[in-house]
């Protein structure tokens, strides 16, 4: 008798495998699904709520065992837990036990590194306080001016032709830009390094040489900021107390450009697809019922840029979502998922404005550093592009959008739209110091402005015959006072006031003349 197939992590239902040649597809061993073969990811997390609960599980390539987190509590008691779970894979027990081969496709993603995101304890805190000291010296004034340059840059390449692409031409071009601004390397941002971030992301045959690439730049900087520190994070990062090695320093800045670039670039196409092709959605941020950033937060509800993170690892044995967790297990944190979870988001459809709650960011210990750096160019981005094509609209059909799906995040391809052509704008140009004209003062300080107004101008007051108008917008007069109020004073010499430069009248008599009505 061949007995059952064991799943590692241990749930107490297994269910049967299917008989060999049978054709349901991306079901492994166990009846489990292979995640990395589900046509609709979406659709599958929520057919394992149904099946499993707020904890299901699931297969990775080659038949590694997972457990993904569909629960937004579940999700959050894990990533807030340094206790019972840690981001250092190297406890995993299908690595230890040699099912994970070097070469699986995950690897990138899970391999521990010595990084803060990997690291637990006093190494933790001392590289992760370097990293977050380093981000709260950016200028988040000059960081929003900086976005506004470089979103005009980029449009200014394709305003003058009515057709674009915004994912090709905007949203992985904005991000790295902005990035390499912020590590103090805006010599390095060109089409060369926006193609190696795409590349290494992918995993192509070429990604390793792109990931190269970029380390490259990275060593290069580290080197320039040793010799001559500068006002950028680099600078902060190198000479931050805890005194992080080059190695330490390139393999941050690594961390932080490309986790910037992949979720920024994601949640600038995100935002931008909704608008062109949600009429409700734009109509509430042409009417002023929602701002952009309100716009970009549902976004990060509805679709955020990562919608998988790998991976979390069981310390110890332990309890989480109904389901019998072992030591060495791992886990994914199932930001898609949670965000709609029927626990705390019943109606799916429902407006998200000014809830934070999703996971978007990760949360806990490892919540990501920079995701003020990520909205920013997100709100910036959205706002300036509307601004300076205000009629763009998509230039195929909704249904004609393509997607690359991964079990981490979702790409949208293309973006196409079309617009009237405009004319280049000069992003360096300066705020105007062009002196406006000064109106006139008026003749007496009051609530309502038609008699003033009309005095000006010479026509008739509605004592003098003036319209009916009139009449209806001067507030009603008031008896005159039984009393005579004393003059205002003359000031005395030397206070500078010549003729022509009387000191405006003070308080009281302003309320005097408005009670009698002038």
């Amino acid at each position: 008798m061949t007995p059952e197939p064991q799943f590692l992590t241990g749930p107490d239902d297994r269910t049967p495998a299917p008989p060999p040649g049978c054709p349901a597809h991306g079901i492994g061993p166990g009846g489990l699904h292979r995640l990395h073969e589900a046509p609709d990811l979406g659709a599958l997390y929520e057919q394992l709520r149904e099946q499993y609960g707020p904890v299901a599980p699931v297969l990775l390539h080659d038949d590694v065992p997972m457990w993904v987190v569909l629960g937004h509590a579940e999700n959050l008691h894990m990533v807030r837990t340094p206790s019972q779970f840690t981001r250092d894979s190297r406890v995993w027990t299908p690595l230890e036990d040699g099912m994970v081969e070097p070469d699986h496709p995950l690897m990138p993603h899970i391999a521990w590194q010595p990084i803060c995101s990997h690291a637990e304890g006093d190494e933790h805190k001392r590289l992760r306080g370097a990293v977050t000291a380093a981000m709260e010296t950016i200028d988040q004034r000059g960081l929003r001016r900086n976005i506004g340059r470089a979103t005009q840059l980029l449009v200014n390449r394709f305003c003058e032709t009515g057709r674009a692409d915004l994912v090709d031409q905007f949203a992985e071009h904005l991000p790295m830009a902005v990035m390499c601004e912020v590590l103090g390397m805006p010599e390095e941002y060109n089409d060369r390094i926006v193609q190696a971030a795409r590349d290494m992301l992918k995993g192509t045959e070429t990604a390793i040489a792109s990931n190269e690439y970029i380390m490259d730049c990275l060593r290069r900087l580290v080197a320039r900021r040793r010799a001559r520190p500068d006002d950028d994070f680099t600078s902060h990062l190198i000479n931050h107390p805890a005194g992080l090695s080059d190695d330490e320093v390139g393999q941050h800045l690594r961390l932080v450009l490309i986790a910037a670039y992949e979720a920024t670039a994601n949640l600038l196409a995100n935002t931008i697809r909704r608008v062109l092709t949600d009429p409700g959605f734009r109509a509430q941020l042409n009417g002023g019922q929602m701002t952009v950033p309100q716009a970009v937060e549902q976004s990060l509800w509805d679709e955020p840029p990562f919608s998988t993170i790998l991976g979390y690892f069981a310390k110890q044995e332990t309890e989480l979502g109904g389901r019998r967790i072992r030591a060495g297990d791992g886990l994914l944190l199932g930001i898609a998922p949670a965000n709609v979870d029927p626990r705390v988001r019943p109606d799916r459809s429902a407006d998200m404005q000014g809830n934070r709650s999703h996971l978007a960011f990760g949360g806990g210990p490892h919540e990501c550093p920079g995701q003020d750096i990520g909205r920013a160019v997100a709100d910036v981005g959205v706002d300036k592009l509307l601004m300076r094509l205000p009629d763009i609209r998509l230039d195929c059909d909704e249904e004609e959008l393509r997607r690359t799906e991964s079990i981490a995040s979702q790409h949208l391809v293309e973006l196409p739209v079309r617009f009237t052509p405009r004319p280049q704008q000069d992003v360096m140009s300066q705020p105007s110091h062009t002196p406006m004209p000064v109106p006139q003062p008026r003749t007496a300080w009051e609530i309502g402005t038609v008699k003033a107004d009309a005095e000006r101008a010479g026509a008739p007051s509605s004592e003098d015959g003036g319209s009916s108008v009139q009449q209806a917008g001067t507030a009603r007069r008031r008896p005159p006072l039984p009393w005579t109020p004393p003059p205002v004073p003359t000031p005395p010499a030397g206070t500078g006031e010549t003729a022509g430069h009387s000191r405006p009248q003070g308080v009281w008599q302003r309320f005097v003349r408005w009670w009698r009505g002038y």
